[in-house]
């Protein structure tokens, strides 16, 4: 007898419909076709013990199961449900009717009890696309699963739960999704503020522009400054994410398999801080079924990277791609997936070895040419792509001390809300751009005209302070981003001029 079940997928951050065919005939052999890998491989093991520990008899006859399209790769251990489900249907253990409505995806234990899989929201969203009326998958991931409106989504804790509902004997537990309230919940929650930093208004002014213009920035200076602390709290002031975002991020975490059992949608903007002994692949994706990396699970959000001279180069320059393209493809022999990657870096390190150069007590202690050789270990092209360099000093006592808090997450966010709402607007009839920071030559040349004394202002701050010629595109497109904070159609001498105090390390006379 013949038995159809359903399940999928993950292909990068989306999902396709897998068919499992089961048939059961004369003979006595087991096989199973369709490019499954050793996981999939072994789960004849587990179905074989599940069904015999809840009642249920595996067929002693010839069984031929066939993962259909066969010319893609089927991965883990998600696929033992549908398994069992069609060798039950295909040896009349169970009703078969009802089968073809559900997309069913879920491991199992030999005791039968389901375990959760990775990416069950984009399972929901290949189902509902595909026509099918419901997806049937472990409870864990059920409200994960929710999130997708007009469609069934129930949840099982045992397998003995999935074959009593298509035998039309017991109903599963149903979940509904309210996404609209999921996403409106804790959207201006955050664990850090502006509010809590003392003193280092000039950082939170800069760390203001690079939000409101979605520029990646830099945080030099020595070791307790403040660097990290800042970073930390730039989530809170950029702009909330769209709906479609936060599903798109979503997505992300889910078929990483990180996402908490207790966010079935994450509303906030994702802030991811690897470590500086990170790989090639942990930080841009990959290994032999390739997965998403930092740069993507960072997408719609902060990618921080503390001590950063102290990444490998090769880690660094893989990254430089990406970070214009948004998005990053990695290519295997049989696959090539595509993960999206539009993230703003911030970065932080110490201006020298020893963490002191420029500091305004201390000593530095390096080597003459040692400050050179220590920013050396960062190429070109990545400083080409970071828009503004920011110095971070020490806060002194008095400023530490003080009672007076600062001005909270809250308002300065407002002030980034307008600021990217000029920029919607600026670039509504381009789909590629969508701030600041992502302009183009064309677009500079249309939207960041400046006048004769602005002109002569950023020639002479070129000259004087020896920047390089990399630097230009980026002090405009800072500069049209203060000019925009200020509601200021055009870009002042005054925007410029404060830009331009943003591209310290280009100065030649750095580290000498």
């Amino acid at each position: 007898m013949l038995a159809k079940t359903y399940g999928s997928a993950i292909y990068g951050i989306d999902a396709l419909i897998i068919t499992i065919e089961v048939n059961v005939g004369k003979g006595s052999k087991f096989f199973l076709v369709g490019l499954p890998d050793n996981a999939v491989k072994e789960s004849h093991e587990r179905i074989l013990a599940a069904l015999g520990n809840v009642g249920k008899k595996f067929p002693k006859r010839r069984v031929v199961i066939n993962m259909a399209p066969a010319d893609i790769k089927k991965e883990g251990s998600a696929y033992d449900l549908p398994i069992a489900l069609g060798l039950l249907a295909a040896s009349s253990q169970i009703k078969s009717e009802h089968l073809h409505e559900y997309v069913v995806m879920g491991e199992l234990s030999l005791d039968g009890t389901l375990k959760p899989i990775k990416g069950a929201l984009p399972i929901a969203l290949i189902a509902k696309q595909q026509g099918f009326s419901g997806v049937i998958v472990p409870v864990e991931n059920a409200p994960e699963a929710a999130i997708v409106d007009e469609i069934d989504v129930y949840g099982a804790h045992h397998l003995l739960e999935v074959c009593d509902f298509l035998d039309d004997l017991k109903p599963l537990q149903k979940f509904s999704g309210n996404r609209e309230g999921l996403f409106l919940k804790d959207i201006n929650h955050f664990d850090f503020d502006f509010s809590e930093v003392k003193g280092q208004e000039n950082i939170k002014r800069a760390l203001e522009i690079a939000a409101a213009g979605g520029h990646n920035v830099i945080l030099i200076g020595p070791p307790g400054s403040g660097k990290t602390m800042l970073a930390k709290r730039i989530p809170s002031i950029l702009p909330p994410m769209s709906l479609e975002e936060a599903i798109e991020t979503t997505k992300i975490h889910s078929v990483s398999g990180i996402l908490k059992s207790s966010s079935s949608l994450i509303i906030t903007r994702p802030f991811r801080s690897p470590h500086h002994t990170i790989s090639d692949a942990g930080l841009v994706g990959g290994g032999p079924y390739p997965q998403p990396g930092e740069i993507s699970l960072a997408h719609n959000g902060v990618l921080f990277l503390d001590e950063l001279p102290e990444f490998k180069r090769t880690v660094l320059e893989v990254m430089r791609q990406p970070m214009e393209d948004r998005i990053v493809t990695i290519s295997r022999a049989r696959i090539s997936v595509a993960y999206p990657a539009s993230f703003m870096l911030v970065a932080a390190m110490n201006p020298c070895p020893c963490g002191y150069y420029n500091h305004p007590t201390r000593a530095c202690v390096c080597s003459p040419g040692a400050v050179k050789r220590y920013l050396n270990r960062i190429s070109g092209p990545l400083f080409d792509r970071i828009d503004l360099h920011v110095e971070v000093i020490p806060v002194p006592f008095k400023d530490l001390s003080g009672e007076r808090a600062g001005e909270t997450s809250a308002v300065i966010r407002q002030r980034v809300i307008k600021a990217r709402e000029v920029q919607t607007e600026r670039f509504k009839e381009n789909d590629t751009t969508h701030n600041n920071a992502q302009m183009s030559r064309k677009e500079l040349n249309l939207y960041c005209k400046l006048d004769k004394e602005s002109q002569q202002l950023l020639k002479t701050a070129m000259e004087r302070l020896s920047l390089s010629a990399r630097a230009y595109d980026r002090i405009i497109k800072v500069s049209r981003t203060i000019a925009d904070l200020a509601n200021s159609q055009d870009i002042q001498p005054h925007h410029l001029a404060e830009a331009i105090q943003y591209r310290s390390l280009d100065r030649e006379s750095w580290g000498d």
